[in-house]
């Protein structure tokens, strides 16, 4: 405390915050300050590094001043400590005071369980009486407490236990009952009102054919399926495989043999060596194409021309001409622009006819010996109008017998 006394409060303090200093540095002129309140005075004047006392210029970084920092922290400690005494010291709860003697109430009396002052245990009536201190009896109590409360908890949580028991089984009891009661109530057999048997007949009688029946409003059958596999990377074909149209954009697929490229061409995927076979293509408005057959050989990585000398029985629809396929090409005058060109092949005698499905308009045959598989051919050069092949119409009737 002497310390204190000889250094006031004052000496310890920045003179910029007027605070105790905090990480204190000192000047080349001898004078101290709190770092960050130098640094933060210093930083407002761009320029001028300065002493905020003197003035004097500051060449030099300020140096820590371990001395000022202990007698600081030694003064907060002190003062803390001080504080706390004199708290202690003046405040006391009046309900620890003696009644009698005006003095804390720091002794207790084992013999008559009662706190006493210092005075009251030299008096007549405590003098021969076995005592301790406050704080020790308070200890003992709180452990006699504790034990006592220990018991209690485990006598409540037994309680509980025997408690929930006796709940579930009352529970259990109850819900027997009930259940007996409904088990003992007269039930009447069961009477099966009339037409509650399902038409078996009615259901499975023929059920193919009736499944059939409302399936083929529903389901379309096309003769040809277009082959993607075959198709040339600038066509986009229908998800049904059943129209194809030319693009701008070249796809990436993979150049597998039986794909054409360069040329815009795609085959069917079912080839044919016998029998007969028909099927219409829808060609609408397109402005570029070519329908027909063509062989299994037929060159797919060079650009040719889709006529009968390079294995292509086909008609053509290009500058708002017809031609059949022949070498030379053979013009065709038809009177009318056909919406559907309808491909009929007769692999036996070796003839593809071609004809307007609206008016069974005949437009071209070929006559020529079938000697390899030949396949469904479409060449598409129009990107607003794809080539369709339109389904076909499927029936099935009973026999009758006469």
């Amino acid at each position: 405390m002497a310390s204190r006394r000889s250094l006031p409060e004052v000496d310890l303090s920045c003179p910029i915050c007027c605070e105790i200093f905090k990480d204190p540095v000192v000047l080349k002129c001898s004078h101290s300050f709190c770092a960050p309140c130098l640094q933060q005075y210093w930083s407002q004047r761009v320029r001028s590094r300065d002493c905020p006392l003197c003035r004097s210029q500051a060449l030099d970084d300020p140096v820590p001043s371990l001395t000022l920092k202990n007698l600081c922290e030694s003064y907060i400690t002190q003062d803390s400590v001080g504080s706390e005494e004199k708290v202690e010291e003046l405040y006391c709860d009046p309900g620890e005071m003696c009644p009698v003697h005006g003095e804390r109430l720091k002794l207790f009396c084992l013999q008559d369980k009662k706190p006493i002052c210092v005075v009251c245990h030299t008096s007549k009536k405590h003098k021969q009486h076995d005592c301790c201190p406050v704080s020790e009896a308070a200890a003992d109590v709180k452990e006699k407490m504790k034990s006592a409360l220990s018991s209690l908890q485990e006598k409540r949580d037994a309680f509980n236990k025997m408690k929930k028991n006796y709940e579930d089984t009352v529970a259990y009891i109850q819900k027997c009952e009930s259940t007996l009661a409904s088990v003992n109530c007269p039930v009447e057999d069961p009477v099966m009102a009339p037409g509650a048997l399902i038409d078996v007949a009615k259901y499975v009688g023929s059920l193919a054919f009736h499944v059939w029946e409302k399936m083929h409003k529903v389901v379309k059958y096309t003769p040809v399926t277009l082959d993607p596999n075959t198709a040339a990377p600038w066509l986009v074909l229908s998800d049904d495989l059943a129209s194809v149209c030319d693009s701008d954009e070249k796809q990436k697929l993979p150049d597998n043999p039986e794909r054409f490229d360069p040329d815009t061409g795609v085959l069917g995927n079912e080839g044919f060596t016998s029998g007969k076979h028909a099927w219409d293509v829808s060609v609408g408005d397109n402005t570029a194409w070519v329908v027909g057959v063509a062989k299994e050989s037929v060159q797919r990585k060079e650009k040719v021309s889709s006529v009968l000398v390079n294995g292509y029985l086909c008609v053509y629809f290009y500058h708002k001409m017809y031609f059949a396929g022949t070498s030379p090409l053979t013009r065709l005058n038809l009177k009318k622009n056909p919406q559907r060109i309808r491909v009929m092949l007769d692999c036996d005698k070796g003839k593809v006819s071609f004809y307007s499905p609206h008016d069974n308009t005949h437009i071209y045959t070929f006559k020529h010996t079938i000697t390899e598989k030949v396949f469904p051919y479409f060449w598409v050069g129009c990107q607003q109008c794809p080539l369709t092949v339109e389904p076909q119409e499927v029936s099935v009737r009973a026999v009758e017998y006469c």
